[in-house]
């Protein structure tokens, strides 16, 4: 019998190519689910995965009412299988947790305690890491110090996957690149009131890690969208103007430069035409940068005015 039951809880599980470690998630994330007392559900995203993991995740969906599944038709990334995931949820609190088994869904209990304190994030942090040293700990705490200046919001570990979120809040924000590594840096845009706890951490038991280096340069270019998005986002006419100013300097600049090669007796006609050229360009621009902010400012402008449920 099909529960009709609102879930209180909702978790979403990214995964790719981990069929050896999928079922006995699934075991242990539903008696720690169980154990929290509230009515829940379980979205798992297959995110294009070449094993078994999608035929095993069809197999749970058939034998477990709370069991939901997205099924990619190729891999997009995390980022695309978590966005996936929180839009299909529909509980007051979602929960995030990776699907390898270095998260432990015993922690699940706690870091909702600690969501109902009156935060709208609580982010997990693994201080006691379970990972090889040069590969992943070094990087992930240089990683770490840059992505916590950037974005200002203070984490001991802000690449840890188990994180709880009040749902309503969650799922007003859009994710794409690598953005799931900065949603605390979103949702503080939203106005989130952020904290993070100590949860544990396993060492990973079954294949290898999916992350490598070459993420890097994306990383770095979400996370310069990202400060650009916290500086700018509710007023882009300021950020376009900075621009249109400069460029207007530059081609009165250049206008009065052509000014003065008209009053030349020995006037130098490819000069004249270059200054001209230029000024017309760099006005040109400049009208374009004051454009693009007040087009910028009206869109930022119907979005802050769109109703939204605090249900």
């Amino acid at each position: 019998m099909l529960k009709k039951e609102k879930p209180y809880l909702s978790v979403v599980v990214p995964f790719f190519n981990e069929e050896e470690s999928i079922e006995q998630l699934w075991a242990t994330l539903k008696g720690s689910l169980d154990d929290v007392g509230q009515p829940y559900e379980v979205i798992f995203v297959d995110d294009g995965s070449t094993d078994q993991t999608r035929d095993i995740m069809r197999r749970l969906a058939t034998e477990n009412v709370e069991l939901r599944v997205i099924l990619f038709r190729a891999n997009f990334g995390q980022s695309a299988a978590m966005a996936a995931g929180f839009e299909a949820t529909r509980g007051k609190v979602v929960v995030a947790i990776d699907g390898d088994l270095q998260n432990d869904p015993s922690d699940i209990g706690a870091i909702i305690a600690k969501l109902n304190e009156g935060y709208d994030v609580v982010s997990g942090w693994r201080k006691n890491r379970q990972d090889k040293m040069v590969s992943r700990l070094i990087p992930s705490k240089i990683a770490n110090r840059i992505i916590c200046s950037v974005t200002d919001v203070r984490l001991h570990d802000t690449g840890c996957s188990l994180k709880a979120f009040r749902g309503d809040l969650l799922r007003r924000i859009s994710l794409y690149g690598e953005f799931h590594r900065f949603i605390p840096a979103l949702l503080r845009m939203e106005g989130a009131r952020i904290t993070e706890m100590p949860v544990q951490h396993h060492a990973r038991r079954f294949g290898t890690s999916k992350y490598n280096i070459s993420r890097t340069f994306r990383v770095i270019m979400d996370l310069m969208t990202i400060r650009l998005l916290m500086q700018h986002l509710h007023n882009p006419l300021g950020f376009f103007a900075q621009f249109s100013i400069l460029c207007g300097i530059a081609g009165t600049v250049t206008f009065f430069h052509a000014l003065a090669q008209l009053a030349r007796v020995s006037m130098n006609i490819a000069v004249f035409n270059i200054s001209i050229t230029m000024t017309v360009l760099l006005w040109a621009a400049s009208f374009m940068f004051i454009n693009l902010g007040l087009v910028g400012k009206m869109i930022v402008g119907h979005g802050e005015r769109r109703p939204f449920s605090l249900d």
